[in-house]
């Protein structure tokens, strides 16, 4: 915990009521304390570990909005907004990059071409696409790039947003578990708070503090595997990188005719591949390493052992992909993130309590707009933005 979190807590710690009382401080919990402080509202966050620990700083930092349809897109799209003011104010690294997909098959072109003729995609001949990301050129025949995608480091960017709501009066309770959410009493581990609103945002953890919310939903957990690495690249990667496993997972790309027919390739060519669910896809931090990820498994409870196959695949693929040397891994991580039939869990569970979750791995694109647009549907809209970079 830093010396901002230290003092707001102390400075606060006496208090036992708010208008707006958060628990869990993920990005859907901040985005709901950020919506909740720009209405002039007392807020009280409440986490049981001393910072944002989850799948908010487990990720790719990849914002994926132009690959998504429907309520995500929604979402995604305010989120959008959201982050680049956020960004502006709490001073984190976050750029405007859009989002690279490397295709290898035509038929990956014909699923971008078919996602491209909705707008917001552009399409890459194979020289621009070098240009952009340091690939090895065989096997290339061209790609695309997402124009509305950003990327942030998710690692920083969680703790500088706590830090920046804890200067405008948001009183982060760290170290404290909730016990019980009953009517607008919020009972924690260090005293009972009244709430004049709840905002549940635990993420897969809600089967734990309201298990009757998460049997509804059918919430299970998602866990997967990443590593970030030491790579030497002939010059930057110029955004987030997709490529084919990708895009048989995001939905404006894989709810097209195209995808089936790249799906059931995918699969006959490498079931290896498939049985780990793969993601495949690349994010480049500040720092020049590389994220490299991901697979996925969905269980109740799910192991915490990594099978070292997962990341020989990860590596694998990564140097037949990029023009590099062997990478050097510096770390591995498990992420794990709420996943249920449905994106989104929102559940008004008695008066006065919203339950909300993305239940499944596109929280970072959505959950600031997620927690946005069900606070304004709570205590109207808030004050026009200003000074967006």
């Amino acid at each position: 915990m830093n010396g901002t979190q230290h003092s707001a807590t102390q400075r606060k710690g006496t208090q036992h009521s708010a208008d707006l009382v958060v628990v869990g401080s993920g990005i859907i919990g901040l985005g709901a304390a950020y919506a909740a402080v720009r209405r002039g509202l007392t807020v009280i966050v409440v986490d049981r570990a001393d910072a944002p620990v989850g799948a908010t700083i487990r990720n790719f930092g990849h914002l994926c909005i132009g690959a998504q349809t429907g309520e995500a897109r929604r979402y995604a799209d305010l989120s959008r907004d959201l982050w680049l003011r956020l960004a502006h104010d709490a001073d984190f690294w976050l750029r405007e990059s859009g989002t690279l997909v490397a295709a290898r098959h035509p038929d990956e072109i014909a699923v971008l071409e078919q996602a491209a003729a909705e707008g917001g995609i552009r399409m890459l001949e194979t020289d621009e696409l070098l240009r952009l990301a340091p690939l090895r050129a065989e096997g290339l025949v061209g790609g695309a790039h997402v124009e509305p995608d950003l990327q942030t480091d998710p690692r920083t960017a969680a703790a500088a947003i706590v830090r920046h709501l804890a200067v405008q009066g948001v009183d982060f309770r760290f170290r404290t578990a909730v016990t019980s959410v009953a009517g607008r009493r919020v009972e924690t581990t260090r005293g009972a708070i009244t709430a004049g609103a709840v905002v549940v945002a635990v993420n897969h953890d809600v089967d734990q503090l309201l298990p009757e919310v998460a049997a509804r939903a059918g919430v299970e957990r998602c866990a997967l595997d990443m590593m970030r690495a030491a790579v030497t690249l002939r010059h930057p990667l110029a955004a987030p990188l997709l490529t084919g496993w990708s895009l048989v997972r995001y939905g404006r790309f894989a709810d097209g005719a195209a995808a089936g027919a790249l799906r059931e390739r995918l699969h006959s060519e490498r079931p290896d591949l498939a049985a780990l669910d793969l993601n495949q896809m690349y994010t480049q931090l500040p720092d020049g390493t590389l994220i490299i990820g991901d697979s996925h498994t969905t269980s109740s409870a799910p192991e915490p052992f990594q099978p070292e196959a997962a990341f020989a695949a990860f590596l694998a693929e990564a140097e037949a992909l990029f023009d590099m040397p062997a990478p050097r891994v510096l770390e591995r991580w498990q992420g794990v993130y709420a996943k249920a039939q449905h994106e989104f869990l929102i559940d008004r569970v008695e008066e006065g309590v919203l339950v909300l979750a993305a239940t499944t791995g596109i929280g970072m694109t959505t959950g600031l707009g997620l927690a946005e647009e069900n606070l304004t549907a709570a205590f109207g809209r808030a004050p026009a933005m200003e000074g967006t970079s």
